[in-house]
């Protein structure tokens, strides 16, 4: 026995009208969020951070939602360790972690699928958090450090200059960890920072974001800080230690439009401040590299700008099955609901214009679909390069 007509036609009005809601959702910026964001960027930019920045690569390809108390993850750090001038643990140390426990947290904004698979994709997921973390040098006593994680992803790295080898893909996780140094080692020489130097233009300075940047979010004239996690050297002296806050500024920004047009944004540094406090004249720096989510589809043009890249085949393949589902279903609600309402009305002498407010709907749907966002989350790696020269040492402390 068929159901009668009414009930396919509340069927197809409330499949449309679920549809009409999510495309109205991705639509409008969810301002809750965005307070929110910018709270959280606030408070990551209240001041510097002074642990140690560990970078771990793991042995084997861990599945991080699958991790529980106790686990052991082990791996070796891909960069050395430092604390201001000194260098506490080299390329290559083993490092071992336990699992101390296990968190539900919400995922982060990502550029990685067009919205059709996120909004039905899960909205949370297992986040493991580890509090002590064992370094063993080859030649050495093992070392103890309280830790907390501050990312875990797999990730990549983009450049601005055309001409550079691109980086491997990753495929193992990247723990990136801040510790609390229990390391008894020689005092930083800080009168080697007091004797005036010059850092050039061209030099390159590695940092990681202290807050969330993105196209789709933040604006022309917020403010955000940075933290250097590896010293910077003019010939044998150290220039600047680790620890040293690179202030930066959002210089302009293009959201995800419609027609599938990505976001673009461009930050520079303008700013910065020595971990004892002191602050040199104000800067000229822009991004020349970024280490990003394996999936995240982000480029650097020379000018230090990142774009999204343009709408991939998946991207194109899941947006064009959507339209004509859509497409489908307008038509069949549109036949049932004009018959319904006129009596004398066949499947043939409706079809036509069925078909045309289907294909509007569709047409109207798959110009509204916005394209990728650029989202540099909070604990970021980037590489900067300073586009003018900076003074430095004694001329610093007169200021």
């Amino acid at each position: 026995m068929n159901p009668p007509r009414y009930l396919i036609l509340c069927f197809h009005v409330f499949l449309i009208l679920a549809l009409s809601r999510v495309t109205f959702t991705q639509s409008m910026p969810i301002q809750s969020n965005v307070v929110k964001d910018s709270a959280d960027e606030g408070m990551a930019t209240s001041g510097p951070a002074h642990g140690l920045y560990l970078k771990v690569q793991t042995d084997k390809s861990v599945k991080t939602s699958k991790l529980r108390l106790g686990d052991v993850v082990e791996g070796t750090l891909v960069q050395p360790v430092y604390s201001g001038d000194r260098e506490l643990f080299t390329f290559g140390d083993r490092v071992r972690l336990v699992v101390a426990r296990v968190e539900r947290r919400r995922k982060p904004a990502n550029d990685h699928w067009p919205w059709v698979i996120t909004v039905f994709a899960p909205r949370h997921e297992n986040y493991p958090l580890f509090d002590c973390a064992s370094v063993l040098p080859p030649n050495g006593k093992e070392v103890r450090l309280n830790v907390s994680l501050l990312s875990i992803v797999r990730a990549k790295e983009i450049h601005a200059d055309a001409h550079a080898s691109p980086a491997p893909r990753t495929t193992d996780l990247i723990a990136t960890l801040e510790a609390t140094e229990t390391i008894s080692a020689p005092e930083a020489n800080d009168g080697a920072r007091k004797t005036p130097m010059t850092l050039s233009a061209g030099t390159r300075a590695k940092v990681i974001l202290l807050g969330n940047l993105s196209a789709s979010k933040s604006r022309p004239g917020d403010m955000f800080q940075a933290r250097l996690v590896e010293p910077v050297h003019v010939g044998e002296s150290v220039a600047l230690p680790e620890g040293t806050l690179l202030e930066g500024k959002v210089e302009r920004n293009k959201p995800p439009r419609w027609l599938s047009r990505a976001g673009s944004l461009l930050v520079t540094f303008t700013g910065l401040k020595l971990p004892d406090g002191s602050h040199a004249r104000p800067i000229m720096a822009s991004i020349s590299g970024a280490e990003i989510d394996q999936r995240s589809h982000t480029k650097i043009d020379p000018e230090g700008q990142l774009h999204g890249e343009r709408p991939g085949k998946l991207w194109m393949v899941v947006n064009g099955g959507v339209t004509a589902g859509i497409a489908k279903e307008v038509d069949d609600g549109t036949q049932l609901a004009i018959e319904a309402l006129i009596s004398t009305a066949t499947d043939v002498s409706t079809a036509g214009t069925a078909r045309i407010v289907g294909l509007c709907a569709s047409s109207v749907f798959m110009l509204t679909r916005h394209g990728r966002d650029v989202v540099l989350p909070k604990f970021s790696e980037l590489e900067v390069t300073f586009d003018r020269p900076v003074q430095l040492g004694a001329e610093l402390e007169s200021q």
